[in-house]
């Protein structure tokens, strides 16, 4: 039995190897996803386009502006002259922001009184603005504590000190690339377990297997074998790029991550099974992974937090295996988590790996017979 499980095990990477469109979803689409993410996506404000309205002619003014147009965060595209010239660049979405500088700015700092400064901000886009806003309250936040100094204040009597814990440069990539091993892990996972009944049923092989020695349960077990293999292949590759290439640390310990992927491609395998055996054609079963695939991954914790979804969706996010290997490879790259740390995370995806599984087996008889 161990050899013939063996023997459609190999026969099923002999088909994905020959078929071009299996080739291409194995090799082409994570590529190009790991380097669209990887560059991307990020949570950071680079070069926020920014315009200047300084009515001001101190130095104080000058030296303002001169931060902000050093800052890495801000790209200073036009100084104004105007009221009038405020509107059509917000309204256009030519810049983010304007900071508006008024006439008595140097004089009312001079005089040792609170000079205000006016910010205009693109609202359509609520985050983006509050984050520019952030950075340019940073920005004006160390300009004071540098006005205060040079002139003999003792600064304010609270003094915030920040430290940033696993993420010390507060560098977003951090956050979102260990995800992409989870993300990129499942989707060719779950596409090359997902074709590989219904390639049969489309091919005209499928009765052929069914009058083998194999049972039911032992073309299950072969069938899933390449699946954890391609799976666990990509893993690896995707974590040494993560890794080499984009510098992220893996402080954790590396079997635990690897426990935690072993349980997360059983769970994935056993989800492919389910929408193959439930599968007539190859497109039938692309389309039902995608199904699965666009609600796993906005329920997975992977770019909005859980805690943020109403607590109806919550519940739902128990039966989502990627939201549990996400915590797995995010402690483990971060936060060096090790076995002890994880072991909530390792049983909820064996269940749903040992429950899809049966279904799977139960879905594959009923549709046989």
């Amino acid at each position: 039995m161990l050899r013939h499980i063996l023997a459609l095990a190999l026969k099923e990477f002999l088909a994905l190897l020959r078929d071009p469109r299996s080739r291409f979803v194995l090799i082409g689409p994570p590529i190009m996803q790991l380097i669209i993410f990887g560059y991307a996506a990020s949570f950071d404000l680079d070069h926020v386009p920014v315009a200047i309205y300084n009515q001001d002619s101190g130095a104080a003014g000058r030296e303002l502006v001169s931060r902000i147009e050093g800052s890495p965060h801000f790209e200073v595209i036009s100084h104004l002259n105007h009221d009038a010239q405020i509107p059509p660049l917000v309204d256009n979405k030519e810049v983010l922001l304007v900071l508006h500088i008024g006439p008595r700015f140097s004089a009312h700092l001079g005089q040792g009184r609170t000079a205000a400064l006016q910010v205009i901000l693109d609202g359509r886009n609520s985050n983006t603005a509050l984050l520019a806003l952030n950075y340019l309250r940073s920005i004006v936040l160390d300009y004071n504590q540098h006005l205060a100094a040079n002139q003999g204040q003792t600064g304010p009597p609270v003094k915030l000190s920040m430290r940033a814990w696993y993420n010390e440069d507060l560098d977003s990539h951090w956050f979102i690339i260990p995800g992409i091993v989870g993300l990129l892990t499942l989707v060719v996972t779950l596409v090359v377990t997902a074709l590989s009944v219904a390639r049969e049923r489309e091919q005209g092989t499928f009765d052929q297997l069914l009058v083998t020695p194999l049972r039911p349960t032992a073309i299950l077990i072969g069938k899933s074998i390449p699946g954890l293999v391609i799976g666990i292949i990509e893993a690896t590759f995707i974590i040494v790029v993560a890794m080499l290439w984009f510098d992220i640390p893996l402080r954790g310990d590396v079997g635990a991550l690897y426990l935690g992927l072993l349980l997360f491609l059983f769970s994935a395998v056993g989800m492919g099974l389910m929408i193959s055996a439930i599968s007539v054609t190859q497109q039938q079963a692309v389309l039902g992974a995608f199904l699965f695939l666009v609600p796993a991954v906005i329920l997975s914790g992977f770019a909005t937090p859980i805690a943020n979804m109403p607590e109806a969706v919550q519940y739902l996010t128990y039966l989502d295996p990627l939201r549990y290997f996400l915590v797995i490879v995010r402690g483990v790259f971060l936060e060096g988590d090790g076995y002890a740390l994880l072991m909530d995370q390792y049983w909820p995806m064996a269940i749903i790996g040992v429950v899809s599984l049966v279904a799977a087996g139960w879905l594959f008889r009923h549709r046989m017979y």
